[in-house]
């Protein structure tokens, strides 16, 4: 007899339980179009109009205390004119009339809501002008004229500034004629092609062909007196050539070569500039060639206002000194003002400023910190320290010479703030009288426009939106409020603005600053994979500050998506003074060392952080960075996406390495390769890039991609052969839908939607 079967109702209750619960995780985590439309809806070109007044980016009026700015509302996009005096922002012009008129000046429907430009010019007679659809148009008073588009009125630099002559090339050497006697004059006699006179090297400029031309640039800086003229030499006959081939053109069927000039980390084979001066009564010539320098960095100077003078800042190759030299237009001869130099690397950006009593303005991170200093230009001599601290001088303002005040922008002077949020402050010559003009606890973004007795401030943090005002520049006093930013939008959305937290360095000291994004559906009972962006790049500070910055990028529609997005600024990049920077140096292979400590110590801190799913991506330095991060980091980070990655520094462009990573080259080049490492891969791996990528040449993907084919590790391809740079931005693409999608797969573990295409403006 078989025995009698009781069913268990307690063990039935918890296989429901579990049944119930697996088919919710399912549920939650399964990729729908729906979960695409809510990653969609944070791409840059959707977003922005979600958010009513999400900033001001003033547009001065030249010789007036008023501004234009545009916006998205309630209404659409629109344009605003502030009038500061009469402490008013008001719309620019009727939107829906000159809408009206549109449609019937064109034939073309226009929406009134969405204008079809972005810029307007305000004219002598109140009346404003815009361009569209190749022509001028005008509107002042209901009515609408239009003219065909005429080429721009600004001055021709050929000409003297007395009108009397113009400079012009011809044969590769430089001429000048005389507008009233029609008589030539010929200044230089040795240009020939590859040597030639008053032109230059374009950053983007393309040769197609084996033997094409290339572009044709002309550049000449008058005397102020129209008597001699400064220019250079651009020497072009040892320079190699980067290639491209671009297959993407539908009327070719065969690839078109392209090349251009840019020279790599250690290059002696590259376009060159020497300085020349050319006098046109004496028709002599002086060559400057101990300054000559490569095309990535170059020599610019300034004359002074009498004529006598040129002068301008001399940067070493390998940027770890710098002279400002003055050259006496007369004598020719060269005098040193001033020297610096680093056993690392000067800042390329001093600031620098020429007074009218014959002292200047320098900032420099000499003590440590970028500080401003009060110099004689005449000796070169320090006459006192202006500013004095562990804080950075960012930018200078405005200066006051008659009343010796300077205006300046600053971070990290409030020990109790963000050391990273910039403020305004004022400081007399002598270094006395600081004070904070703009003290809300936030980030100032700040716009001046020389010479104006008002700056517009836009402050917020990532999880405080805009205000925008106008303050006076002499005390700081918020004199007009112009705007608060609206995200009533968001919230109906259930947006949560990025989360600011803290984490220790990879020193086991330094405090370092991230955020990170959450999806509008979160949890905190759920689980989420996590997703580092990452761009260490020593030159600036990736992490969002701004509202504008924490709402418009890269990571909340891939935290739409199901992910955790951390985002976090360590040890060698920019903003926190030499010695925090100089971390990276001869090092930039280990900038994401500091967010893996991070995002375990985050993570430790929210249960619903899965730290045994993390995945990282990034674009250019940050394409370097995430596949860097995959083979130094192999059992932390298990999904990357590298896109436009300068995978080995030795086949980058030269200034950025050179600077940066270090000059001569070193080992320390090979060691910190991802094409040296690629055998430590361990995860999935998506390495992207253009075809045609004229500023991150696709070399470097291709050899990684060979050196992990040799090493029998499995990877994903993506070449885009139409594309440059620029893919994978903000504002969304076809690569936007693969990286989201390889994350979606390899991460998350989910099956991506196929074929679907991303619906952006």
């Amino acid at each position: 007899m078989l025995p009698s079967f009781r069913p268990n109702p307690t063990k039935k209750y918890l296989f429901l339980l579990a049944f119930v619960a697996l088919l919710g995780n399912s549920a939650f985590s399964q990729i729908t179009e729906e979960t695409y439309h809510k990653a969609e809806y944070f791409l840059s070109n959707n977003i922005q109009r979600e958010v009513y007044h999400l900033d001001v980016n003033p547009n001065w009026l030249e010789g007036k205390t008023s501004f234009w700015h545009l916006t998205h509302t309630q209404d659409g996009k629109r344009f605003f004119l502030t009038d500061i005096s009469e402490k008013k922002t008001v719309e620019a012009f009727d939107h829906t009339r000159l809408a009206e008129l549109l449609e019937e000046k064109s034939g073309e429907p226009i929406d009134d809501r969405n204008l079809p430009f972005n810029r307007i010019s305000f004219n002598q007679d109140n009346s404003l002008s815009f361009q569209w659809q190749n022509k001028t148009w005008t509107y002042r008073e209901e009515k609408l004229e239009f003219k065909r588009l005429e080429d721009s009125e600004t001055r021709d630099r050929s000409i003297s500034p007395d009108g009397n002559w113009k400079a012009y090339t011809e044969n590769f050497n430089l001429f000048v004629e005389n507008l009233e006697t029609g008589e030539e004059i010929q200044l230089s006699f040795d240009g020939k092609k590859d040597y030639e006179y008053a032109s230059f090297w374009g950053w983007s400029d393309l040769i197609y062909g084996e033997d094409g031309e290339r572009p044709e640039h002309f550049t000449v800086n008058w005397s102020p007196d129209s008597k001699r003229i400064q220019t250079q030499i651009v020497d072009l006959r040892l320079a190699e050539k980067m290639l491209l081939l671009d297959n993407s053109q539908d009327d070719k069927f065969r690839p078109q070569l392209k090349g251009y000039y840019r020279g790599s980390p250690g290059d002696t084979t590259v376009v060159t500039y020497t300085p020349v001066l050319f006098d046109i009564e004496s028709k002599q010539s002086t060559k400057f060639t101990e300054f000559t320098s490569p095309h990535f960095i170059g020599m610019y100077f300034n004359w002074n206002p009498d004529g006598k003078y040129l002068f301008g800042t001399y940067l070493h190759r390998g940027f770890k000194a710098f002279d400002l030299i003055e050259i006496n237009a007369e004598t020719t001869k060269i005098r040193k003002v001033y020297s610096e130099s680093s056993p690392t690397h000067i800042n390329n950006n001093n600031i620098f400023r020429r007074l009218d009593n014959g002292q200047f303005i320098l900032g420099t991170e000499k003590s440590g910190w970028n500080q401003l200093y009060l110099m004689d230009w005449a000796s070169g001599k320090l006459v006192n320290r202006i500013t004095n601290g562990d804080y950075v001088v960012k930018n200078l303002l405005s200066i006051d010479e008659e009343k010796e005040v300077i205006y300046f922008e600053a971070a990290g002077v409030d020990n109790n703030v963000n050391p990273y949020y910039s403020f305004v402050y004022k400081v007399n010559f002598d270094g006395t009288g600081l004070q904070l003009l703009t003290p809300e606890k936030s980030f100032h973004d700040i716009s001046y426009s020389g010479g104006s007795k008002y700056f517009v401030d836009n402050y917020s943090t990532v999880n405080e939106p805009t205000v925008s005002v106008v303050r006076e520049l002499e005390t700081g006093n918020i004199v007009h409020e112009i705007s608060k930013a609206d995200i009533s939008n968001l919230l109906k959305r259930g947006y949560q603005s990025p989360k600011q937290f803290t984490a220790t360095a990879k020193d086991g000291k330094t405090t370092i600053y991230g955020i990170y994004y959450l999806p509008t559906t979160f949890s905190a009972k759920k689980k989420y994979p996590i997703v580092d962006y990452t761009y260490t790049g020593p030159h600036i500070d990736i992490t969002p500050k701004t509202f504008r910055a924490g709402l418009i990028g890269l990571q909340q529609p891939m935290a739409e998506l199901g992910f955790i997005v951390v985002t976090v600024d360590g040890l060698g990049t920019h903003g926190r003074g030499k010695a925090f920077n100089d971390v990276s140096y001869n090092n930039l292979g280990d900038g994401t060392t500091d967010h893996v400590l991070a995002i375990k110590e985050l993570a430790s801190k929210n249960s619903f952080m899965d730290v045994e799913k993390v995945g990282i991506f990034g674009h250019s330095a940050g394409g370097y960075d995430a596949g860097r991060a995959m083979l130094l980091h192999p059992d932390f980070y298990k999904v990357g996406v590298a896109s436009a990655g300068d995978h080995d520094h030795r086949m980058e462009k030269a200034w950025w390495p050179e600077m940066y990573m270090g000059y001569p080259v070193g080992d320390f080049y090979h060691e910190q390769s991802n094409v040296t490492n690629a055998a430590n891969l361990k995860g999935h791996l998506l390495l992207a890039h253009g075809g045609i990528d004229e500023n991150v040449n696709p070399s470097a993907t291709f050899k990684l991609a060979e050196a992990l084919i040799n090493a029998g590790k499995d990877f994903d391809l993506f070449i885009w052969p139409s594309r440059n740079h620029s893919f994978g931005r903000t504002n969304g693409d076809y690569f936007t839908k693969k990286r989201w999608d390889y994350f979606i797969e390899h991460l998350l573990g989910e099956e991506p939607i196929r074929h679907y295409q991303l619906k952006t403006d």
